[in-house]
């Protein structure tokens, strides 16, 4: 790495958790919209280092830095990047598609993506597998949704998509068993994981995922 400060470099700076889902929607997306993304994986099982928290005192990932500027709220993260770089757009400029985006987009981060960390890390046998079934029983309830268009409540594929495609990646590992009725589910993980820029997302520790299964 080089010794420039990170805030005077012309590279976008992410830093990472190589197993979030919440990192892997940027790092996907970077490579949807073809960003100079340069990634700093952090390991925080011996505490948030100290360069981190001098740029973000939550000490949370992700952590974007583009120049003087640092985000660390994902939403907020996802949403700079699709301005930022608006080729091509994965938010609708229509008002009411992307307030629907947007709330779809909380709802993954705060409730789906909780409960794969639940899944991912608690030592609570109860506590996973309560999280496993509430996983798989959301999936289950938008079949309707997933069989209603081609992407996630859109035509085209969105940064919901961005946001889905690393949960469904995670799935087989968060021992997810969908049912045969939820072949619109399986269909749309087998869309979304096929686009080509989805691989070059991948951690090692992500492509660990499917390799343990």
């Amino acid at each position: 790495m080089s010794d420039l400060p990170i805030t005077q470099r012309s590279v976008m700076t992410l830093f990472s958790d190589s197993k979030s889902p919440s990192s892997h929607r940027v790092r996907l997306m970077a490579k949807e919209k073809d960003i100079p993304l340069e990634i700093i994986e952090v390991d925080t099982s011996e505490g948030i280092p100290e360069d981190l928290l001098e740029l973000n005192p939550y000490g949370t990932l992700p952590t974007l830095v583009d120049r003087d500027l640092v985000l660390y709220d994902p939403q907020v993260i996802v949403e700079y990047l699709d301005e930022r770089f608006p080729h091509p757009p994965l938010l609708s400029v229509d008002p009411i598609s992307k307030a629907r985006a947007r709330q779809m987009l909380r709802q993954i981060e705060q409730e789906w993506y909780q409960l794969a960390d639940t899944i991912a890390n608690s030592d609570d046998e109860k506590e996973v597998k309560a999280a496993r079934r509430d996983l798989q029983e959301r999936l289950i309830q938008m079949i309707p949704v997933f069989e209603h268009q081609p992407y996630f409540m859109s035509e085209e594929y969105s940064l919901v998509d961005v946001s889905l495609a690393v949960l469904m990646w995670r799935l087989p590992y968060l021992g997810i068993d969908l049912p045969k009725s939820a072949k619109p589910v399986v269909d749309y993980a087998e869309k979304v994981l096929a686009r080509e820029e989805f691989p070059d997302s991948l951690s090692d520790d992500e492509l660990d995922m499917r390799e343990v299964v």
